[in-house]
């Protein structure tokens, strides 16, 4: 029972695992189009990061999006610099596994990227999402500007209103300044493209999410 109180329980900053100032080995290039994982990145291409439960099946919803550059899986919204995937699911390091979504604005806009987010996955479930359960599976948007921030608390509260409709909890994705973003190891970096079969562990609650609140998603 403590172990798993610890694994739901967010951190410390004081008791997080050290870490090392060395960046994990991971793919130069992604798995199914062949884009330069950590760039560069085309002129005028945008960055999101998104938190929906174990990120193998979250980061195949991305790369299917027509628009999307290119997608990577790693560590997020934690303390511990440059951890593990052991470390991580240890609920030490307070991270979140996360999708970093490179994507062209004039093809897909950020908020329809929401849209596939919200309708992938069940964000009222707090420190887990289906039988995953611990700290690194919560729900999260992580923002890169404050036109991404009002896009997110937007469609968080209009898709929180359709689920309140069908009797669902409360949302409780959070919405935070994206900071650092660790890449996750090489075996990890689009997983269900490399193990078709592999385990995918998203379910959407089968609502559909409002888009066009008449916020600005660029």
């Amino acid at each position: 029972m403590f172990n798993l109180r610890k694994k739901i329980e967010m951190p410390e900053p004081a008791e997080a695992l050290k870490g090392r100032e060395v960046a994990l080995p991971t793919a130069e290039r992604h798995f199914v189009n062949g884009a330069p994982l950590k760039g560069p990145y085309p002129a005028g291409s945008e960055m999101a990061v998104f938190g929906l439960g174990c990120f193998w099946g979250a980061e195949r919803k991305f790369w299917q999006v027509p628009g999307v550059i290119v997608t990577a899986v790693g560590y997020a919204a934690g303390y511990t610099p440059n951890p593990t995937y052991e470390e991580v699911c240890t609920g030490r390091t307070g991270h979140n596994e996360v999708v970093l979504v490179v994507f062209d604005p004039k093809k897909v806009t950020y908020e329809e990227l929401l849209k596939v987010f919200w309708e992938s996955h069940n964000p009222t479930q707090g420190m887990r999402q289906g039988n995953d359960i611990g700290t690194q599976y919560r729900s999260g948007v992580y923002v890169f500007s404050e036109a991404q921030r009002k896009a997110a608390e937007a469609t968080r509260k209009a898709f929180g209103d359709e689920l309140a409709k069908r009797d669902y909890p409360a949302v409780t994705t959070e919405i935070k300044d994206a900071g650092a973003f660790y890449f996750a190891e090489d075996y990890h970096q689009q997983y269900l493209a490399k193990n078709p079969a592999g385990y995918c562990g998203l379910g959407g609650t089968g609502v559909s999410c409002p888009i066009g609140t008449g916020v600005a998603a660029q």
